[in-house]
């Protein structure tokens, strides 16, 4: 019996990785951080010290001080007294995210909800032919029916007792052997 639980266990966690669900996060995952790599890339490289030429360094280097002067000791570099804020940073992370997220809109979403779109107007436009079609089938149907019983009951259909019909008494048709004609 314990056997079967690791069967059964090992099936499903086999089947939990093998659904499309956990390969697609997986193949996101090593994209996105590829991808981050380059967006970073690009804000260091290229945005940071855009932004910095209108300053004199680069734009991580900028920062202020909360509380009295910044002294830094010039062997660790660290802040010895006064608090820094340093908002370049967080400014630079900001531009990281803004341009990842224009990125990922512009490239990867916009399209995919045209083609989306796309998709269902096609989609609606062939079920509304579909629709058109039962529709005029059905309107020939009805006219068929009505037809039918039009010839059934008026009077004019094959078969009826008014002596108009094709097969009524034997006018017109042959004896056939045996039999004379009047």
């Amino acid at each position: 019996m314990s056997e079967k639980k690791k069967v059964s266990l090992l099936d499903g966690f086999k089947a939990f990785l093998m659904r499309g669900n956990v390969i697609d996060l997986a193949i996101a995952v090593v994209i996105g951080a590829a991808f981050t790599n380059i967006v970073n890339a690009i804000v260091k490289g290229v945005i940071n010290p855009l932004v910095g030429a209108f300053g004199s360094k680069d734009l991580e280097s900028y920062s202020s001080c909360l509380k009295g002067p910044c002294v830094t000791d010039p062997k660790t570099g660290e802040v010895t007294e006064g608090i820094r804020i340093l908002w370049g940073s967080v400014l630079s992370a900001t531009l990281s995210f803004l341009i990842t997220a224009a990125v990922v809109y512009f490239l990867m979403v916009l399209p995919m909800a045209k083609y989306l779109a796309r998709r269902a107007a096609m989609q609606a436009a062939k079920e509304g032919v579909q629709e058109t079609m039962e529709v005029s089938e059905l309107e020939v149907l009805k006219e068929i029916r009505d037809a039918l019983v039009a010839q059934r009951s008026g009077g004019s259909g094959a078969g009826d007792s008014s002596g108009n019909g094709p097969f009524d008494g034997d006018r017109g048709q042959d004896p056939g052997p045996g039999r004379e004609q009047d």
